[in-house]
């Protein structure tokens, strides 16, 4: 199936954006669903990647690499944490959150880390552009 895409050239890994091979406009996928319309399939496969990001970031940042629990209930309570988490450091922070930072929130709750260490994390914090 081909579907119509933004056409961009790729700048590199270092540069930001498309790491992949430039794109003529038209994505190309090999599916075995031809009952539905190539742009379904294209949007199915674009909210695929966001499912994806978030779990990576899921993983990475949050450092929920494995399950606490393998019953429903106990995974659902798991990620509602881990989004909570993220949105209150960056409602309180004003930035996106990075692993250092859900760190020192984690080591202040803790009480591993004073206030003052905490503020100076968060100061220390690029700021947003």
């Amino acid at each position: 199936m081909t579907v119509k895409a933004t056409p961009h050239s790729s700048r590199g890994k270092r540069g930001g954006g498309s790491t992949g091979p430039n794109c003529d406009g038209s994505l190309r996928i090999a599916t075995n669903r031809l009952d539905l319309p190539a742009e379904l399939i294209g949007e199915i496969y674009r909210l695929r990647w966001m499912i994806e990001t978030f779990f990576r970031m899921f993983k990475q940042l949050l450092g929920c690499r494995h399950l606490l629990s393998t019953k429903p209930y106990g995974v659902e309570i798991q990620v509602y944490c881990g989004i909570i988490a993220c949105l209150l450091i960056m409602l309180y922070t004003g930035r996106k959150p990075t692993k250092r930072t859900f760190e020192m929130v984690c080591f202040y709750l803790s009480g591993w880390a004073s206030a003052d260490e905490m503020e100076r994390h968060i100061e220390a914090l690029p700021k947003p552009a």
